[in-house]
């Protein structure tokens, strides 16, 4: 039996490329994409959604979520990293499907009380809507079969501060609460996404065997591969979304530990994931009965790029 998952997502480059490996992938239900602010605006990633949907082929619901953080002023949204309209300027055209009337907070809430202990929430982008789902009904939280989420660092260092991922800088309060629910939470952060890079040739190879489908990502992988080679010297671009997706399949290719995460709200640290190890004490305050998260820190990077280009290839 398939996994049945909500994939909770700003698109993004990177979205992208993990909501079409997550449609082609047979070991895989999508449910629904919920939409939230992040690389774009809300309005456009609940454009972007719709355009994959469409652009996969599958009867699969959008639903818009949060615009804003919880709880402070939105950052600006990175058009420098994935293009203004969020899939690197090609001129993708507008999607013909409407969004579902739910909100994406709503939408969570109903999916896990439908099927209690089978919903895997894979979250791409900030927080906001899951903390928002919490709000909404706390009870879902025992009733998530897991939740996956890219985002934050435990050591490397972050991409948007030092020490701060974009998704979790973008609603640190948000992430926060996330860490801290009854519900089981797996981070796959930049401590494995960075192990991870996908080359152009990959998606060439992917191109030749789905044209429909690899002839977009190409494209619209140009804006990001432009911009790891500006910012960084990169040849390629780091494996961030998409490493949700392969754990969802494969968790085996992941070495994780576990460990007790706060998030820091303020100050020049914000957006920090700090990890308290399974097993020590602390004098100062802030960790006690807080849940244990499973934070991703190893990766086999080959293999996670073979089931990526095998499953998009359709093989």
């Amino acid at each position: 039996m398939s996994r049945q998952i909500i994939i909770d997502t700003d698109p993004g480059i990177d979205d992208a490329m993990a909501i079409l490996f997550a449609f082609k992938a047979q070991a895989l239900t999508v449910l629904g994409l919920t939409t939230v602010f992040g690389n774009v605006s809300v309005a456009q990633s609940t454009r972007n959604a719709l355009s994959l949907v469409e652009l996969a082929g599958v009867p699969v619901a959008v639903a818009e979520g949060a615009a804003t953080p919880l709880q402070m002023p939105a950052r600006s949204h990175p058009d420098f990293v994935h293009g203004k309209d969020g899939f690197g300027n090609i001129g993708w055209p507008a999607p013909r499907g409407e969004a579902d009337s739910r909100s994406a907070a709503q939408f969570i809430v109903d999916q896990v009380r439908a099927a209690p202990g089978k919903v895997t929430l894979i979250a791409l982008g900030p927080l906001t809507n899951l903390a928002l789902a919490l709000e909404l009904d706390p009870g879902i939280a025992p009733l998530v079969e897991e939740v996956v989420m890219m985002g934050g660092t435990v050591h490397t260092t972050g991409n948007v501060s030092p020490v701060a991922e974009a998704n979790i800088i973008n609603d640190p309060h948000a992430a926060d609460a996330v860490f801290g629910a009854a519900w089981p939470v797996t981070m796959i952060g930049l401590d494995v996404t960075h192990q991870v890079l996908l080359k152009a040739a990959v998606l060439e190879r992917i191109q030749q065997a789905n044209p429909d489908q690899g002839d977009f990502l190409a494209q619209a992988a140009q804006c990001y591969f432009n911009f790891y080679r500006g910012a960084m010297g990169i040849d390629g671009c780091f494996f961030h979304d998409a490493a949700t997706i392969a754990y969802a399949l494969e968790p085996s290719l992941f070495g994780c530990r576990h460990g007790a995460i706060r998030v820091a709200t303020e100050g020049l640290a914000i957006g920090q994931t700090m990890m308290a190890p399974e097993g020590r004490q602390f004098a100062e305050p802030g960790w006690e009965d807080r849940p244990m998260v499973k934070v991703a820190l190893e990766v086999d990077d080959v293999r996670v790029l073979s089931l990526f280009e095998q499953t998009l290839s359709g093989r």
